[in-house]
């Protein structure tokens, strides 16, 4: 729990900081989607793929990223049949700003623990999560009680 509160805190004071930077209605999910869509785009399918969630949870998080101008939908110059889904100039400024922002949130953390000590943490992090996807199914993975 030590670890999912760690993460929240960190995602939380990001966000914060975003909205008094002209972000107020960004959220944790509009910025995991936005980093998935990349330079690129993708379509409602690959982002769901890239994302570990249905291709409908990822056309309702696209719809919620039009109505807040952070992407938009265009015709796929390859497939007129297909939409490509892309980050729009205020969706880049969120992403271009959130970086300088964890990264002073990273470095608290490590006036707090040290640096090795930090280090040592992303490094054991690293080792007990190797090799597993980031995936962003939170509501169906604890919705799914056995």
């Amino acid at each position: 729990m030590l670890l999912l509160l760690g993460f929240r805190t960190i995602i939380e004071d990001l966000h914060g900081e975003l909205a008094r930077r002209g972000h107020p209605d960004a959220r944790p999910l509009h910025g995991f989607v936005c980093q998935a869509l990349g330079r690129d785009g993708a379509t409602a399918a690959e982002l769901g793929r890239r994302l570990g969630v249905s291709k409908q949870a990822a056309g309702k998080t696209i719809d919620a990223l039009e109505r807040l101008g952070y992407a938009d939908r265009a015709k796929d110059p390859h497939d007129a049949r297909r939409k490509i889904v892309m980050l729009t100039p205020h969706g880049e400024d969120m992403l271009r700003k959130s970086v300088p922002i964890f990264d002073a949130l990273r470095a608290d953390w490590e006036r707090a623990l040290g640096p090795m000590r930090l280090r040592a943490l992303e490094a054991d992090l690293r080792t007990v999560t190797s090799g597993r996807a980031m995936r962003l199914d939170i509501p169906g993975w604890f919705g799914n009680a056995a």
